[in-house]
């Protein structure tokens, strides 16, 4: 499954985008550049970019983690909540400081365009009725496929389908989802509840040249 998108959907375009965003937040263009054309293709009212629209942006830094900030759910065009997170990324991850305009050239930008996320059934099924609800999320979890959105009264955290690459067991998924929820790693109860939802990912090619 992936995100359903508009004939003229230019998800590539996308990092570029972002960069523009960034850049512009850090001062790096002119006061007066804040046209489309400024910020380069494609340009900001395109119809596809005025679509509600869900994105994570993850910025890295000598390929380590350097913010990632996004949304679970579409609730404003793309455009808009492309810029925000690329600006929340950049200054608001509280794991990281600041981005600082000397460290612009040395970023890579990620953007991810997300499904809608959609409950996990972790219900007692007539094939394994006496399976207990963790290990048959552990059994129904895709990696490298599925986000994961756990939550549990006001204890809430999300891993994109990215941080399979790390943590490629669901055991190990799961449970560093629950402590990035502040939630003891063997944690378990009833009502907590597990999402999913996929995404389609675009990664800047290359630095930008100096």
């Amino acid at each position: 499954m992936s995100p359903t998108h508009s004939p003229r959907f230019d998800g590539p375009s996308l990092p570029r985008l972002a960069r523009a965003f960034l850049e512009q937040h850090l001062g790096r263009y002119p006061s007066s550049a804040g046209s489309p054309s400024a910020l380069g293709p494609p340009a900001l009212e395109a119809p596809w970019l005025q679509e509600p629209g869900a994105t994570f942006v993850t910025l890295r830094k000598g390929g380590m983690l350097r913010g990632c900030i996004g949304s679970l759910q579409a609730h404003r065009p793309l455009v808009d909540d492309l810029r925000s997170n690329t600006i929340a990324a950049a200054g608001r991850d509280p794991r990281f400081p600041p981005v600082e305009p000397s460290e612009l050239d040395e970023l890579t930008l990620e953007v991810s365009v997300l499904t809608a996320p959609t409950p996990l059934d972790l219900s007692p099924s007539p094939e394994s009725p006496t399976v207990d609800p963790e290990s048959r999320a552990h059994h129904l979890l895709r990696p490298g496929i599925d986000g994961v959105v756990l939550t549990w009264h006001e204890h809430r955290a999300t891993f994109l389908p990215q941080v399979w690459d790390q943590l490629p067991t669901a055991e190990r998924f799961l449970g560093e989802l629950k402590k990035k929820a502040d939630l003891l790693e063997d944690f378990w109860t009833d009502d907590l509840q597990l999402e999913i939802y996929q995404v389609e990912k675009w990664v800047e090619d290359e630095l930008p040249e100096s």
